[in-house]
């Protein structure tokens, strides 16, 4: 049931567990209270943000205007013929349990992606990834309604101009759509992803290779590297893996020969920000409750009563580090508030 109140905490609402306030806290369960909600309420000349499973958000202080939060559930399939599945997904299920469904039901390509934090509706605003799989690979089409028409809006794949963490929604037609279902495609047909990263390598205590298997190896790998936002506040990966030109990153390579590098296209390739992070001396330090996971140097951590401010603050000193010693530039995956 769709409700509005007054002075929420979000502390329960993002995963870094930061403790901040919003003015006005909207959520909904179905898409026609939110069109009833946008019918009656206009909302564009206001403050607002749109928030989802916040695995992807640092409140550096209260939000002074309205939180609008989808609970929007269920999985259902739609279409289904010899070779494919169409699956529709509510916004507000949980990603991994998501992930934990579609192996039970023999469905391919997103098995990779276990454990990732948050929501489904979230997974196609940053186009989410991992071991060499992308969201967008099996995404159909995104559901959404406009805020200004209060209308129901469907982006084809195509539409969402989907690239490395990026689609049309964090840019373009940012805080414009508010995504309520999210459209798999998924192949009966596996076609297995396991040659990236020590996946091949775990795979090898198993006496098959199959989606369930996968799906365990991810887990593993995943929980030995990142901590449990649920344990130790964080939001994964803070920084994106910088793309560079190639010609720059051969550079970068002769001077540091241990360098991961991973090559893209003929002009681009990928540098390991974990890696870069690590070589500037940041990995398991700490400025107060705000620090750098000892195991990942990628993830910063929430290690106790972290304002966001100060979390922000760590990551612009890590940032400016790297780029002294470097000259690459961080971009941070996690959006401030």
């Amino acid at each position: 049931m769709a409700s509005l109140r007054k002075n929420v905490s979000l502390k329960d609402y993002n995963t870094f567990g930061i403790e901040a306030n919003a003015r006005y806290f909207f959520e909904f369960d179905t898409v026609e209270e939110i069109q009833d909600f946008l019918s009656k309420n206009d909302i564009l000349n206001i403050q607002y943000l749109l928030l989802g499973g916040g695995s992807n958000l640092l409140f550096t202080e209260d939000f002074n205007g309205l939180v609008i939060h989808p609970k929007v559930k269920g999985i259902k399939i739609i279409e289904e013929d010899d070779d494919s599945v169409l699956v529709q997904v509510g916004a507000n299920e949980d990603w991994d349990e998501f992930v934990a469904w579609s192996v039970e039901n023999h469905l391919s390509g997103i098995e990779n992606l276990s454990l990732i934090p948050g929501v489904v509706g979230a997974a196609p605003i940053q186009n989410i990834g991992a071991y060499g799989v992308e969201v967008k690979d099996v995404i159909e089409s995104v559901e959404a309604i406009s805020i200004e028409s209060n209308k129901k809006v469907t982006f084809s794949n195509a539409h969402c101009e989907f690239d490395y963490r990026y689609s049309v929604f964090k840019n373009e037609y940012k805080n414009q759509f508010i995504i309520t279902h999210v459209n798999f495609r998924f192949s009966k047909q596996a076609e297995f992803k396991v040659h990236y990263g020590a996946i091949a390598r775990e795979l090898e205590a198993y006496d098959e290779v199959n989606l369930k298997n996968i799906r365990e190896v991810i887990i593993k790998i995943r929980e030995s590297k990142l901590p449990d936002p649920k344990v130790l506040g964080n939001a994964g990966s803070f920084f994106k893996n910088p793309v560079v030109a190639k010609a720059e990153a051969d550079a970068l390579k002769a001077k540091h020969e241990d360098m991961p590098v991973y090559e893209l296209n003929e002009t681009q390739s990928k540098l390991a920000a974990g890696w870069l992070i690590e070589q500037c001396g940041w990995k398991g330090k700490r400025i107060g409750d705000a620090g750098v996971h000892k195991d990942q140097a990628l993830v910063i951590v929430n290690l106790g009563h972290a304002k966001g401010s100060e979390i922000l603050e760590l990551a612009n000193e890590i940032r400016k580090s790297v780029l002294y010693k470097f000259g690459v530039k961080l971009e941070m995956e996690v959006n401030a508030v």
